[in-house]
This record gives structure tokens, sequence and C-alpha cells, in this order.
């Protein structure tokens, strides 16, 4: 998505540790209506037709979700990183790696929200490793559901998640891949 990385190109910072920083308008301030211009790029690539559910994972790619849930018709429900005491009946749960936090952390679902047969749409603002993503995957596969995707707005290509994704043969698109971060200038991948 050309206008994706635009948006990186022009607002994106590069911190240290190869953080690439798009909170202004992606997942800190986020620019609604740009969000819904990315779930219609994911609309031309998924088939919607298919997805009962979006699934996403607690924090930042609850808004992306939200948007693209909100514009097709379907519910969106994300995995908690923390349980609550309000949480009732059985848990899904994956042990992930969080890159950001730079330590362990369990995603939590409760088994009311994913049913077994449920067709679905994982969608996520960010990917580094891709944890987040194989903890999703995970649940997915622990509740019985059909997972007939990932979409990714933007991947961090060199550091290898969205490359094992694709070598699974799973439906997985990206709509940015960074391919490299030199000297401050942010390379993306050609599709």
């Amino acid at each position: 998505m050309e206008l994706l990385k635009q948006r990186i190109r022009t607002e994106g910072k590069v911190l240290p540790g190869n953080i690439i920083k798009v909170d202004g308008f992606l997942n800190h301030r986020v620019d609604c209506a740009f969000l819904g211009q990315i779930a219609d790029a994911f609309a031309e690539i998924f088939d919607i037709s298919k997805v009962d559910v979006i699934l996403t994972a607690e924090a930042s790619g609850i808004a992306l979700a939200a948007i693209c849930g909100l514009k097709w018709g379907k519910p969106m429900i994300f995995a908690k990183k923390a349980k609550s005491d309000n949480i009732e009946g059985g848990l899904y749960k994956s042990d992930i790696m969080s890159y950001t936090y730079g330590k362990k952390v369990t995603l939590i679902l409760a088994k009311q929200w994913l049913p077994p047969r449920t067709h679905v749409l994982i969608i996520d603002d960010f990917m580094a490793r891709g944890e987040a993503v194989r903890g999703l995957c995970e649940l997915v596969g622990e509740s019985g559901a059909y997972l007939e995707g990932i979409g990714i707005a933007v991947e961090k290509g060199f550091q290898g998640g969205g490359d094992r994704l694709r070598e699974t043969g799973l439906n997985y698109h990206a709509l940015a891949v960074i391919d490299s971060v030199e000297e401050g200038n942010i390379v993306f991948r050609e599709d």
C-alpha cells in the first residue's frame, strides 16, 4: 500500500534498537480515516465474506482491528495480556515473547468469544519477529476455529517474522514491509 509507505517515510521515526515509531497515525494517536483506507486495502486481499470475527492482540492492534470490523460489519475480539476479574469461564492461553516490552507475556482469550468452527481473520498493526501473531494463531488452533488469514499493516521484514509465516503457506499479507533501516532511512521491500 503506497500511501502507508509514504506515511511511514514522512512521519515515521527510527529509534535505537531498530524500533520504528509510527505512533502519530497508526497506534497511539490514531488517524481513523486513514485506518479505514487500510481496512479497504485488506478487503481487497482477503475474502471478508468468509470471515466471522476479527482477532488481534492487546493493545496497539485494537484500533486497526476495530475499524476493520466496523467497515466490514464483523465483531472484533482481542487477546488480553493480563487476566482481569471480569473474565468468566475458560480461557485460551498462549505464551509469547513481546519484542516491544522485552519480556514474556501470556495472551488470554475467553473461550466464549471464540467458539469452534469460527472463521477468523487476524489483523494487527505491526509485526517484528511475529511472536504476537504466533500466539494468536495458537489461540485459534486451540479453539478449533478456522484461520482465514493474517493481515499486518507494517512488517519489519528484517526481523524474520513475516518470512516465517510466508514459509508456512498461511494466507499472510503485509501492506508495507520494511526491509532495512539504514542511517535512519527506512527501506521498503519491493512488492
